[in-house]
């Protein structure tokens, strides 16, 4: 009881101060504190008895006048104070007493129950954060220990990486140290055999010196040796040199159908029948000719015409081809000679210039030769106005002037051995006595639409349609990487006849040259495919090459 009595004055006491607290305090005024008696019939003015023996009380100062009946001088209200010791008094008289302080006291035991639950509640977060700070603090001693070993993975790789260049710089060293010594002991043991061989011939060349009749063998047959061998080199070169001249092939002939010794020509002829058996007769050397059929027809009648003429043995009629570069004069005059059955020769007037004063002895070496033919030769002369130009030309040596007139010499009657064969693209610069000579003309123009889409289909077959096929097969072949084939897809005669409209102007030569570039452009490609696309391409390339070739011509024209 006394311990809820306790309890309930102190909770008296808190709301008296919490009411103390609300209403303001003078500093300078006095705290004075009225309880109430025990006894209701009390009155709140009256003092309490002092018990005996206490001396008696001193008159109290007089108090400052309160206009609030309510509040003390010093602005205290004891009216909770008193309230609490009223409930207090109310609860001592009543019955229910003990189950009112049972009840306060379980509700302070809640409360106390309650404060520790949030106390331990408390302690727990404390823990945990406590923990947390552990569990990161671990963390991060785990990172840095990571980062240790990490380090220390990367110098130990470091310094091992240094270690292997160190022993792999001793090794080269060593290598290179045993090489020396390898090099040394070689150049000293070739340093000694040398000194032996040098001493050994000392001592022989001293005793040939010494001994007279062994210096005289000695330089009586170095003397006969050298002398047989320069006698046997230069008999040989003489003798070799007399009969290429006398029996040989001329040095101006560039090409013949002729062997070039007598007994080389049975071989020569047998080559050239095989040849023409496999490729049939309208096939030359260098592809089939195709030409304007009037030109073609004229070609054939002049063959027909030299047939008969040698034949009866009546001589035979010189001829002339002019026109273009390209247009086929070259393959025109072999297959000329071929269907004539006569043999034929090439050469370039641009060979007879460099010979200077040994020309005019060539080109008698030259029909000298050609006359020996038994079946007859044409001799054709490639770019005749290089050496055959008008005489009075300023710029022509005495040399060519003498070649042109061992020339015109030679040419002065018909023969009956001989056809002379010119061709030139400029025939206006011929000398005039070398016209004179010429029997039958022949123009070579560039080819018409037609002959340009036969040359094209000519040419296709032989670099595109037949690439890659062995022509001679032979064990070599079996070592030899084979040629990849050229496939042709969707390449129409319309897509040909195209490309013929397109190449106008040009020559046989360049429509060629066109189709070795197609076939490159195949080979370039991964598929190794021909289309219609890849063709026009490459035309139309060709095409403005051969414009701006054409621009550029006309600008050195005009300059």
């Amino acid at each position: 009881m006394d311990k809820i009595r306790s309890v309930l004055l102190g909770s008296a006491i808190a709301s008296a101060s919490a009411a103390i607290s609300a209403e303001p305090a003078h500093a300078d005024s006095p705290i004075n504190i009225r309880l109430p008696s025990s006894s209701s019939s009390t009155s709140p003015a009256s003092t309490p008895n002092t018990p005996s023996g206490d001396p008696p009380p001193q008159a109290e100062e007089p108090k400052p006048r309160n206009n609030n009946p309510r509040t003390s001088a010093s602005g205290f209200d004891p009216e909770a104070l008193e309230r609490g010791v009223k409930a207090l008094r109310e609860i001592n008289s009543s019955p229910n007493a003990k189950k009112v302080f049972e009840f306060m006291k379980k509700r302070e035991e809640t409360r106390q129950s309650e404060l520790a639950t949030k106390k331990s509640d408390f302690e727990k977060e404390i823990s945990l954060l406590d923990t947390g700070d552990n569990e990161m603090q671990r963390l991060r001693n785990q990172e840095l220990v990571r980062m240790q070993e990490e380090s220390s993975m990367r110098q130990e790789r470091a310094r091992m990486a240094t270690e292997e260049q160190i022993q792999a710089q001793q090794r080269k060293t060593e290598k290179e140290r045993a090489d020396v010594e390898r090099e040394t002991i070689r150049v000293k043991a070739m340093a000694e055999a040398e000194g032996r061989a040098h001493e050994a011939k000392l001592g022989g060349l001293r005793a040939i010196l010494t001994d007279q009749n062994k210096l005289v063998v000695t330089v009586g047959g170095i003397t006969a040796l050298a002398a047989g061998i320069y006698t046997t080199r230069e008999g040989a070169r003489v003798v070799w040199g007399y009969v290429d001249r006398i029996l040989g092939q001329p040095s101006l002939i560039r090409e013949s159908s002729r062997g070039k010794y007598p007994w080389s020509a049975p071989f020569s002829q047998a080559k050239r029948t095989l040849s023409e058996k496999n490729k049939g007769s309208n096939k030359s050397g260098f592809g089939d000719v195709i030409l304007h059929p009037s030109l073609l027809n004229r070609i054939e009648q002049l063959s027909g015409a030299t047939a008969n003429t040698k034949s009866h043995k009546a001589p035979f009629r010189n001829m002339l081809f002019y026109g273009p570069p390209g247009t086929g004069k070259t393959m025109a005059a072999r297959e000329l000679a071929r269907k004539s059955g006569l043999d034929y020769a090439l050469m370039t007037g641009g060979d007879v210039a460099p010979l200077g004063s040994q020309a005019v002895t060539k080109i008698h070496q030259l029909f000298d030769w050609a006359k020996k033919s038994r079946r007859g030769l044409l001799l054709f002369i490639d770019e005749a106005d290089a050496f055959l130009c008008e005489r009075n030309k300023t710029y022509m040596s005495e040399a060519q002037r003498s070649a042109l007139n061992a020339l015109l010499f030679r040419t002065g009657d018909q023969s009956k051995d001989i056809v002379l064969a010119l061709a030139t693209n400029r025939p206006g610069d011929l000398d005039s006595a070398v016209s004179d000579r010429i029997d039958e003309v022949l123009e070579f123009p560039l080819p018409g639409e037609d002959e340009r889409f036969k040359l094209l289909n000519l040419y296709l077959d032989k670099y595109i349609a037949r690439a890659g096929e062995e022509k001679k097969p032979s064990w070599l072949s079996f070592f030899r990487k084979q040629q990849q084939l050229i496939q042709i897809k969707n390449l129409t005669d319309d897509v040909i006849r195209e490309a013929a409209v397109k190449t106008e102007g040009f020559s046989g030569r360049e429509i060629a040259k066109l189709m070795a570039s197609v076939q490159a452009a195949v080979y370039g490609s991964k598929e190794c495919k021909l289309d219609p696309d890849l063709f026009r391409d490459v035309v139309d390339y060709k095409v403005a090459e051969h414009q701006q070739r054409g621009r550029l011509a006309s600008g050195r024209g005009g300059e």
